[in-house]
């Protein structure tokens, strides 16, 4: 079973914040993938389905802490000891503030940048997890960094937001099959804009 973690604060209070787009994340993919509805079980919810990668169809339990970001390692523990997931079937999908906005990374292990989510998770389980890292961009002063990462996304970002999103969800089935590279690919692929093709020159003997 893989088991796919996206990070975030509960309520309604943080549901649109910069903080949340792990969940936003999660419930992408869920969706686009036909999970059963949310139930609430080891200390978050849940959301059972299937991923279909290139190597056939693999079960997989998505899961959103409740506990708050700083304690998301409690949920994740319990769920991997109950269903006996390996650290390597964990995907943990979180908000990234060293990354330009609507980029994303994916990597195994690696520090936790002062991400307190990262840092409870690696603290219960371990840390060579596969980290999908969303950025949100930086706001330039670092006192500006808590307002921005706990403030809500504007109209102006749901231009890339809303897109990222639904390219994470179609990208997904890489995952279920441990492909990084190809994960990465098909997101880039579908977030970045295509160029219009250059206007072939006239043939002047025809003129």
């Amino acid at each position: 079973m893989l088991l796919i973690v996206g990070l975030g604060n509960p309520g309604e209070a943080y549901q649109n914040n910069r903080h949340n787009i792990g969940f936003m994340a999660a419930d992408a993919i869920a969706e686009a993938h036909g999970f059963a509805p949310a139930r609430s079980r080891f200390r978050g919810q849940t959301r059972e389905g299937v991923l279909r990668g290139k190597d056939g169809a693999v079960k997989t339990l998505m899961l959103k802490p409740m506990t708050f970001m700083n304690e998301s390692g409690n949920a994740v523990q319990e769920a991997a000891a109950f269903h006996k997931i390996a650290l390597e079937q964990i995907v943990v999908i979180y908000d990234e503030l060293d990354l330009a906005a609507g980029k994303v990374r994916v990597k195994r292990g690696g520090g936790n940048a002062g991400h307190n989510g990262l840092r409870s998770i690696s603290t219960h389980v371990g840390n060579d997890y596969m980290r999908v890292r969303l950025g949100i961009g930086h706001p330039g002063e670092r006192e500006r960094v808590t307002g921005h990462v706990l403030g809500n996304f504007t109209k102006d970002d749901r231009s890339w937001v809303e897109p990222l999103l639904d390219a994470i969800a179609q990208a997904a089935p890489f995952l279920a099959d441990g492909d990084e590279a190809g994960f990465m690919n098909k997101v880039t692929l579908l977030t970045t804009p295509q160029k219009e093709p250059k206007p072939k020159p006239k043939d002047k003997t025809k003129e």
